[in-house]
């Protein structure tokens, strides 16, 4: 493995992706925009940059256009599911593409050798650039050593290291918990030197349980998605689009399948439910996480339930240019988690103004405000959850759906703003390099 080259090709996107921003802002100012611009002093210069971990396209874009909002400069890590117009065209953003193609089905040898050469270039550039703060979104294949490695190499290098935690122990969510898991995760909180949650909850469990002071941690919304297509597609569009009347009471579960998600008690609660009203529909749109046993079990009781029928089953990735219909489709978002500490599902509903019912895990409940955005129930209690979902439908929150649609997007675009969330994390930032 060459090093030279890798670190030749380093050189070469960052050159890139400069000559790249400069042209993009010269293209501004000759459209007359330039009393928003830095100047040049300033753009020769990046103060922070921002590890992706290669994906989470919403959560980058959401931030990245609310910190240059507030006129930082950042430099992004990324891959090609990132390489994307909003960041590319950005002249206050210099993206690297360090980490290149991430498409799952490729050969196993094809796989180490990649992940390997973006490891050595991703040292390379953290050993090159002149940015002061590295603000981890996401680690990256390899969490131990993410976690302590690195964090270790960076803090060498003299960088201020903020950390996004969306999670504070995934492996306890899973049921994969284990010792080099939560020493891993203890080496990375204590070596950050500030930390981001989504709830006050989540401070609380990070501060507790990893003995960590409190004025290291600080809470921000979880910035609502803004990523995906929103036409001017209706409700009984997007029903007939995926075959379902247009009065038939649709609910929908979207996103990664799961353990933690608690699939099986919406089974269980929507045999309840059909079995009373033959107008109950379900939508299960989205691809089975791991090794997708636990879909296998699922699908068994969607069989042994005798609704199948009545079920709608898009088992794979659901692209953001399809999300809309699934969303508009649904009369109701539905949550049956068993352990979570925040939902992006529910922040992407609320995007599309759709109601929701969760299990009272995690933070959920906080999110919630009943009667207005959603209901809440118990966990793994497929009776509860039945009785709440036919507790919905006889809301004014679904006789009146697109009413409520509106003021669901105008709560979510308020109390989920990206504005807020940049406006926290530049003080962060501050307070870091001063």
């Amino acid at each position: 493995m060459n090093y030279h080259q890798m670190s030749y090709e380093i050189e070469t996107a960052s050159a890139q992706a400069d000559q790249r921003r400069k042209l993009v802002e010269e293209k501004r100012l000759s459209c007359g925009s330039a009393v928003s611009t830095p100047n040049s002093q300033q753009l020769a210069r990046f103060n922070v940059s921002l590890l992706t971990g290669g994906g989470d396209k919403p959560y980058v874009l959401g931030l990245t256009r609310a910190l240059t909002a507030e006129r930082l400069l950042v430099e992004i890590v990324g891959s090609d599911a990132l390489s994307v117009p909003e960041l590319l065209d950005n002249p206050d953003v210099k993206f690297l593409n360090l980490r290149g193609d991430q498409s799952a089905d490729a050969r196993p040898v094809t796989k180490i050798t990649r992940i390997t050469k973006y490891y050595i270039k991703l040292l390379l550039f953290a050993a090159s650039t002149k940015a002061e703060i590295f603000h981890l979104l996401w680690n990256n294949k390899f969490e131990f050593f993410d976690r302590t490695v690195l964090m270790v190499y960076y803090r060498l290098l003299g960088k201020w290291v903020v950390l996004t935690a969306h999670n504070i122990n995934a492996g306890q969510r899973d049921a994969n918990d284990s010792w080099a898991n939560r020493f891993s995760l203890t080496i990375q909180y204590r070596l950050s030197n500030h930390i981001f949650v989504h709830t006050e909850k989540m401070k609380k469990e990070l501060v507790v349980g990893f003995e960590l002071a409190e004025e290291k941690v600080s809470v921000i919304p979880f910035g609502i998605n803004k990523t995906t297509r929103e036409t001017c597609l209706s409700s009984r569009e997007a029903k007939q689009r995926i075959g379902i009347d247009a009065d038939d009471k649709t609910l929908l579960f979207f996103g990664q399948i799961a353990p933690y998600k608690g699939l099986e008690y919406l089974v269980a609660a929507f045999k309840d439910l059909a079995r009373s009203d033959d107008t109950y529909r379900l939508i299960i749109a989205g691809k089975p996480k791991w090794s997708g046993a636990y879909w296998k079990e699922v699908k068994k009781a969607i069989i042994d339930s005798g609704s199948g029928e009545r079920i709608v089953e898009r088992i794979e990735y659901i692209p953001d240019e399809e999300t809309e219909i699934y969303f508009k489709a649904a009369d109701v978002l539905i949550l049956p988690y068993t352990e979570i500490f925040q939902s992006g599902v529910l922040f992407l509903g609320y995007n599309f103004g759709l109601p929701a019912v969760v299990t009272d895990v995690g933070s959920l409940k906080e999110e919630i405000v009943e009667g207005r955005t959603g209901f809440v129930c118990r966990p793994k209690d497929s009776c509860d959850l039945a009785v709440t979902i036919r507790r919905y439908f006889a809301s004014a929150m679904f006789g009146e759906l697109d009413l409520h649609r509106s003021r669901i997007k105008e709560f979510a675009n308020e109390r989920y703003s990206w504005s807020k969330v940049a406006a926290i994390t530049k003080a962060v930032y501050l307070g870091l390099a001063r």
